[in-house]
């Protein structure tokens, strides 16, 4: 629940608790006019915003997939590595290895 609505009249900006936390909301824009959220705008705009935050957090924290996956040799030339080394062989399992070194989990 929203508390503590506050506008600064001089930006349009918006000031509001959401479980005990304070989340700065920026003003709308109504045809060419600046105007403050309505107060019963805001916990959509909160939750909307605590809902990238998190986004951000889960995004940073796979950055080592992502890497990953841009490093591994394609499937093909695993298979191929496999094929030609029999089961699994060294050479796959050295590439996959290196990539997985280089961008470890954290």
């Amino acid at each position: 629940m929203i508390s503590n609505y506050k506008i600064n009249e001089a930006t349009k900006v918006v000031t509001v608790t959401y479980e005990s936390k304070d989340y700065t909301l920026p003003p709308n824009n109504q045809d060419g006019v600046i105007v403050a959220l309505p107060e019963n705008d805001c916990e959509g705009r909160v939750l909307l915003q605590i809902k990238a935050e998190e986004d951000a957090i889960v995004y940073a924290a796979q950055a080592y997939a992502r890497n990953r996956a841009n490093e591994y040799p394609s499937i093909g030339d695993q298979l191929d590595m496999i094929y030609h080394n029999g089961d699994g062989g060294a050479t796959f399992q050295a590439a996959i290895k290196a990539v997985k070194d280089k961008y470890p989990k954290e």
